[in-house]
């Protein structure tokens, strides 16, 4: 009895975090009760977020003995078609709310979503910079070889964008499936240059550096998360969307580089 009370108001906890805020991410927000979630929590998030939701992810299962937390990380494009599919899962986390929108538009959503960290674009080079790269312009020069992000996914729409922005038509040798398959290209020398999160080249090696440039401003990316309608354990959903709202998971986050909403 007394673990159904528990559980109970955890769920109502966790609920009044996401109701509460609407579509903007709280600056504070309450950790998960140790013991009251129990089983596993299936997450499905975006790439960039690989490193920082797998911190995340180990400290929610310190703080709740015997949880279990799952990853999926792919781009996010992926990640909802497999949810409008019917992949069970309990939480998704996306790197751009156009992207949210496919999944919570199809009725997969189960209450409102939540902007938890924002991203912005910077051009990766090899160590070095051995093709000499200041900006975007740099990128259209003959021989300069670039990977870009599918436009479908959130690191290539912001790069397009930004292209735009710029008045810089580009053509890129290598279009990639998420912005990590777009930044091993740099790494494995394949590339002279590919438009990644600043997040991305942060948890990188030393072996790529970052070129940062003005008109990443004007395409930055919100990250979205929301607890999923049919999500197997919806408890454990709403108190992991907790913890990333709270102090720790923002400091996670911002420490790995992401910018608080």
């Amino acid at each position: 009895m007394r673990a159904r009370r528990i559980r109970a108001t955890l769920a109502a906890l966790a609920l009044m975090v996401l109701t509460g805020c609407g579509g903007a991410a709280q600056t504070t927000g309450p950790r998960p009760a140790a013991g009251g979630v129990t089983g596993t929590v299936t997450v499905l998030a975006a790439a960039s977020l690989t490193e920082s939701f797998t911190r995340i992810g180990r400290d929610f299962e310190a703080a709740n003995p015997g949880v279990r937390v799952v990853f999926n990380f792919a781009g996010s494009s992926a990640l909802a078609a497999q949810i409008n599919q019917g992949a069970p899962a309990d939480v998704f986390a996306s790197a751009n709310p156009g992207t949210m929108r496919t999944v919570t538009d199809a009725g997969n959503g189960n209450g409102p979503t939540v902007t938890f960290a924002r991203n912005q674009l910077v051009i990766a080079v090899p160590e070095g910079n051995p093709a000499e790269v200041t900006g975007l312009a740099d990128l259209a020069r003959p021989g300069v070889k670039v990977a870009l992000c599918a436009e479908q996914v959130p690191c290539g729409a912001a790069a397009k964008q930004a292209l735009g922005a710029a008045g810089v038509p580009l053509t890129p040798v290598t279009w990639e499936r998420d912005v990590r398959a777009a930044l091993s290209k740099v790494k494995l020398g394949e590339v002279d240059a590919a438009l990644v999160y600043r997040t991305d080249v942060a948890a990188s090696t030393a072996d790529v550096d970052a070129v940062e440039f003005p008109e990443s401003a004007r395409a930055v990316n919100d990250y979205p998360i929301t607890v999923l309608k049919d999500a197997p354990n919806p408890v454990g959903a709403q108190a992991f969307v907790a913890h990333v709202l709270s102090d720790g998971g923002r400091s996670v986050l911002t420490g790995a580089g992401f910018q608080v909403p």
